[in-house]
């Protein structure tokens, strides 16, 4: 009799549920959107209850179709953004609502702890540079602003531990978010009362629930749950992993050769290592799905949502992605001077930067100007891109995820300005699959991730840059950082 395995993946506005076989083969996937609320400018929430709701029907979507029996789903793992906050109260209910990764209300916790030396003091502990979005920014304000809310808090949760813990009753901290929130001593993979207590929250240390791994058994579907997702009651569940993991663990990045960029709402730009960049050249270092391993991480939310955010705001509702990549294609990158700063959600320059069109003219049309987000957001990558590969050699070539790779002029781009072949997967939910590996590895049909990933990972041709075009973006780039460096002089005069 098959077997299969589901992947729930929780993006920052998108659900998925994706039914995979133990060969890595994409069976059915279902989707939910959940609306982003945005009370204030600068904030991000969603309705913690709604989100669940939202899981819970992907999955019954997918049970429902009957393409297989319940009995024979052997196991289901979540993964979702990294950051934000989906905090569980104290009388059993989300205690506000949840707060995603591209919020920025939090930005001067970070900026004051640079400022007064808790950051040198602790980042030897946490490994990574802090952010607005981490848990430990939003706590920090929570504790300033909605002291209520944060005096009711139960447990502190990523979104995938969230939905996990719906799903079971049993609440866990998995090793590769926490490792990426600022509360957790990543050197020594445990929390630790003394280093929450220099950012002010050591409150916080009881609401912290014990951490488990990426492929471990963190319990099993609740009654409850099975009534709403269709699933057994029994049916186990894995830890899953942070979004960006598990797209690495579906790209085979099992080893520290391999190097991976994600290119969705987040500009995600990674490989792993056995040690921590501790010099200072790297924003993020956390704890790998494989143990033994650090992912090496440069990201900010400056990618492929700045697209989404354009079409939404400016284009007819029946103009297709088919329409605008061929707008794209037919625009030579020599024929435009637009710049675009994709900073819409955030900056990876200046911390109040803006989303930002530079050089417009009368004579440019929407193709000129959809053009110069493909590039801005390909040239944000190349930023991070560049920082990582000042702590490592080159690889033979990038492995590619998210919404870009849909894109074949968009990924051609991206191969051309990194001047370095690309790599997909033939896989359309990239992170869902991460998550059935997890599924698949906690069921014991597969020793480790490196066993999965030869049995469920297939990749695809490369893709090569071709070298007229490397020539022209090397210094459309170098204008981009001049046009960015520039405007880092006035940011400051904007308010969140």
């Amino acid at each position: 009799m098959d077997k299969y395995v589901i992947g729930l993946d929780n993006g920052g506005t998108i659900i998925k549920a994706a039914l995979f076989d133990l060969s890595g083969k994409e069976i059915m996937v279902a989707s939910r959107q959940t609306p982003i609320l945005t009370p204030k400018s600068g904030y991000t929430e969603r309705d913690m209850e709604y989100l669940w709701q939202c899981n819970c029907a992907c999955v019954k979507e997918i049970i429902d179709s009957r393409i297989i029996e319940a009995k024979d789903v052997i196991g289901i793992a979540v993964c979702g953004h990294g950051k934000g906050l989906y905090a569980w109260g104290k009388e059993d209910a989300p205690a506000r609502m949840g707060i995603v990764s591209t919020d920025g209300r939090a930005w001067e916790y970070p900026k004051k702890w640079k400022e007064d030396g808790t950051y040198e003091e602790i980042h030897p502990q946490i490994c990574q540079d802090l952010m607005a979005c981490q848990q430990v920014s939003l706590l920090a304000w929570l504790k300033d602003n909605e002291r209520e809310v944060y005096d009711n808090i139960k447990w502190v949760f990523s979104v995938k531990d969230y939905i996990r813990f719906r799903l079971t009753g049993e609440a866990y901290c998995e090793a590769t978010d926490i490792s990426g929130s600022g509360l957790m001593d990543v050197k020594n993979a445990r929390f630790d009362k003394e280093l929450l207590k220099k950012y002010g929250i050591d409150e916080v240390y009881e609401k912290l629930a014990p951490i488990k791994y990426s492929y471990e058994k963190c319990g099993s579907i609740t009654e409850e749950a099975a009534i709403n997702t269709g699933l057994l009651k029994g049916t186990p569940v894995a830890g899953g992993m942070f979004d960006i993991d598990a797209s690495a663990i579906a790209l085979s990045v099992t080893t520290p050769r391999e190097m991976c960029t994600i290119a969705g709402t987040w500009s995600i730009n990674e490989y792993i290592a056995k040690a921590p960049v501790m010099d200072g050249s790297i924003a993020m270092n956390s704890l790998y799905a494989i143990p033994g391993y650090y992912l090496v991480e440069e990201c900010s939310a400056t990618s492929a949502g700045n697209l989404e955010w354009f079409i939404k705001e400016f284009l007819d509702e029946d103009t297709t992605y088919d329409q605008i990549n061929q707008w794209v294609s037919e625009t030579k990158p020599e024929e435009t001077d637009i710049y675009f700063l994709p900073f819409l959600y955030a900056s990876n320059a200046h911390p109040l930067g803006k989303g930002s069109f530079v050089g417009m003219t009368l004579f440019h049309k929407r193709r000129h100007i959809v053009r110069a987000i493909y590039e801005g957001v390909a040239y944000s990558h190349k930023t991070h891109i560049d920082r990582l590969l000042s702590a490592r050699d080159k690889p033979e070539c990038i492995r590619m995820a998210g919404g870009v790779v849909n894109s074949k002029v968009w990924v051609q781009m991206f191969a051309d300005i990194l001047n370095m072949p690309i790599e997909t997967v033939n896989v359309k939910e990239l992170g869902a699959l991460g998550c059935g590996m997890a599924a698949s590895v906690a069921a014991e049909v597969y020793e480790n991730y490196e066993e999965a990933a030869q049995k469920m990972v297939h990749i695809s041709q490369r893709i090569m840059p071709n070298p007229e075009n490397v020539k022209i973006y090397q210094k459309k780039y170098e204008k981009y950082k001049k046009v960015s460096g520039a405007l880092d002089t006035v940011w400051s005069e904007f308010t969140v």
